[in-house]
C-alpha cells in the first residue's frame, strides 16, 4: 500500500500491526523532489528502505537493536551497527529512521538507503530532515 505523508502522520505500530500489509510505501514530498520510505515486517523485525532524489542508491545500512538503558531507569536505548559506502552521507537519515522505529517498537530494525541530488543545498538537506522529523513524531 502506498501512502502520501501529506495525508497525515502515521503511527508506526499501526502500520506494522496491520497484518494484511506485509509492507507499506510512504511518499515524502519535498519542494525539490520526493523521497520514499518502504516499511516491511520480517517476522518480528523491521526493514526500512529509504530512497529518493535524482539518483537513488544504496549508500548506507544501519542495524538498530533495542536494549535496556544503562541508566537503569527502565527506558529503552538502541545499539547501532553502521555500514557506509565511502564518501556517502546517507548515515544521518538511515540512523534517524532506524533509531526512531527501533525505540518506538522495541524491535530489531534495519534501514538501508540512499538519497542523492546533484548540487543539493544545505537548505534542501534541512528540509529533508524536517520532513522526516515531522513524520517520526
Amino acid at each position: 500500500m502506498e501512502r502520501d505523508v501529506n495525508q497525515g502522520l502515521f503511527n508506526i505500530e499501526e502500520i506494522l500491526t496491520n497484518r494484511q500489509e506485509e509492507s507499506t510505501d510512504i511518499v515524502l514530498p519535498l519542494s525539490y523532489t520526493s523521497a520514499r520510505l518502504q516499511i516491511t515486517r520480517l517476522g518480528e523485525d523491521i526493514h526500512l528502505l529509504f530512497w529518493g532524489g535524482e539518483k537513488p542508491h544504496i549508500g548506507c545500512t544501519v542495524l538498530a537493536v533495542p536494549r535496556p538503558s544503562l541508566t537503569g531507569d527502565g527506558s529503552t536505548s538502541v545499539t547501532f551497527s553502521v555500514l557506509n559506502l565511502t564518501g556517502h552521507k546517507d548515515e544521518a537519515v538511515c540512523r534517524k529512521l532506524a533509531e526512531a522505529v527501533c525505540r518506538t517498537t522495541g524491535r530489531v530494525t534495519v534501514c538501508t538507503g540512499g538519497f542523492h541530488m546533484d548540487h543539493i543545498t544545505p537548505e534542501q538537506i534541512r528540509e529533508l530532515m524536517i520532513v522526516l522529523d515531522q513524520w517520526l513524531r
